[in-house]
């Protein structure tokens, strides 16, 4: 299948009129996840890059092969036909120019990069990675939406003041979106204030709700990994009852 929304249309409905409802993106891994979203009415969808590597047998933190990162964003893009947005962690070493060609080929709306580096668990220098950034944005020009994920609440100092600096050049490079992952929910209001642009914020299933990230500020949700794993535990479950005695 084929969405038919555009880049400009994706990004729009980042913009919420009424607070309390942000745009939900479940985060799926395969096609069967991404149906059963589609089915249940969500109008655009997210993958995560460790739900998609758990599916495929990897570890999180870029252990996945491009090439088979990219394939199943094509399966989970052709089984739907909602727009998707692809979690490619922070590009697997590809150019700017090849990542959007990538992209635009599984059939992806947008995608989430991140400045850091797995192997070392660093923050990448914020400069250059504004100007990597700009290199994505200048070769997907209007055909994509930019989340820019701000790591420093995962290796940084946790600070509001940093997260919004390092913002500050994401968006001036063309990032549309910023993803600050793992911000505590009482950092959120002051993010949003800083930030002059759509945030992202991680729904945790067990302790809040979309509702209550958009009255803090968030604009747009997504779930992580967690969807994943909490149908890994029920496939180990049905595993454990079905097993010989």
């Amino acid at each position: 299948m084929t969405a038919t929304m555009t880049a400009g249309e994706f990004l729009a409905l980042h913009t919420r009129t009424e607070p309390a409802d942000p745009l939900v993106l479940p985060n799926v891994w395969d096609a069967i996840s991404a149906r059963a979203f589609a089915d249940a009415g969500f109008t655009a969808l997210a993958t995560s890059s460790s739900a998609v590597a758990a599916a495929l047998g990897y570890r999180d933190g870029e252990d996945t092969p491009a090439d088979e990162m990219f394939a199943a964003l094509k399966r989970i893009t052709r089984s739907v036909d909602v727009p998707v947005t692809a979690d490619i962690e922070a590009g697997y070493g590809l150019a700017p120019a090849e990542i959007v060609e990538r992209l635009l080929e599984a059939g992806v709306i947008g995608c989430n990069l991140e400045d850091s580096t797995a192997a070392t668990r660093q923050l990448k220098d914020p400069s250059q990675h504004a100007s990597w950034l700009a290199e994505v944005r200048s070769a997907a020009g209007d055909r994509l939406v930019l989340n820019a994920r701000v790591d420093t609440f995962l290796f940084g100092d946790h600070e509001v003041e940093s997260a919004a600096a390092r913002a500050a050049l994401y968006i001036d490079a063309g990032a549309d979106v910023i993803y600050p992952i793992l911000a505590p929910e009482s950092a959120l209001p002051a993010l949003a204030a800083a930030i002059p642009a759509p945030l992202n914020a991680l729904c945790h299933l067990d302790t809040t709700t979309p509702t209550h990230l958009g009255t803090l500020g968030a604009s747009r949700v997504t779930y992580g990994g967690s969807l994943q794993q909490h149908s890994a535990t029920t496939i180990t479950t049905l595993a454990q009852r079905l097993a010989p005695q």
